[in-house]
């Protein structure tokens, strides 16, 4: 059981019956009565989304949810296709049950599948990624007073914000819990 002091983004949950993950949880704690945590949450079988009140103290399920270890294989553009290493057996997760984590899938990658009563839900990527930037504006010279930033598009077709002396063709390192960039990698 997970207490409303263990809720944080992305954590899975037993809610009434079915498993929703955790996509804002704000934790809230008036001056007079109970606290209490406002969340969001969406549910990983049908994607309904919810924002759910729960008062301090309450608790709510762990969820059945099974991680195997597979390697991104490819995209057939209405799922992704993956493969356990151990056995070779492939695996498609349909493009509406990734969600954001879509964006940053590629080839030859691995990644954990969530699997809930042996059905595909999901999938939880390493923290960082390295992405190739295929398009991106010049930086403009002298407009760094604040430390700017530019968007730039990856290979994979996210668009993340980048420090203005990052270039085209450059592979950039990326945490995918926040969508930011990180660091250049050097080749």
């Amino acid at each position: 059981m997970y207490s409303t002091s263990d809720f944080r983004k992305n954590l899975k949950i037993d809610y009434e019956g079915s498993l929703w993950i955790i996509v804002e949880a704000q934790h809230v704690k008036p001056g007079k009565g109970v606290a209490f945590v406002k969340t969001r949450i969406r549910n990983m079988i049908d994607g309904r989304a919810l924002d759910v009140t729960f008062r301090s103290g309450d608790k709510v399920g762990t969820p059945d949810v099974r991680q195997r270890n597979m390697q991104v294989l490819y995209s057939d553009g209405e799922s992704w296709h993956f493969m356990d290493k151990d056995n070779y057996e492939q695996t498609a997760v349909r493009l509406e049950d990734l969600g954001d984590s879509a964006q940053f899938l590629k080839e030859n990658i691995d990644v954990e599948v969530l699997f809930y009563n042996n059905r595909p839900v999901g999938v939880e990527l390493p923290n960082f990624v390295d992405l190739k930037i295929v398009e991106c504006e010049p930086g403009v010279r002298g407009d760094t007073a604040q430390g700017g930033t530019k968007p730039a598009t990856l290979e994979t077709g996210a668009v993340v914000l980048v420090p203005l002396f990052v270039e085209e063709g450059e592979v950039i390192r990326v945490d995918t819990r926040t969508n930011a960039y990180v660091s250049r990698v050097k080749s």
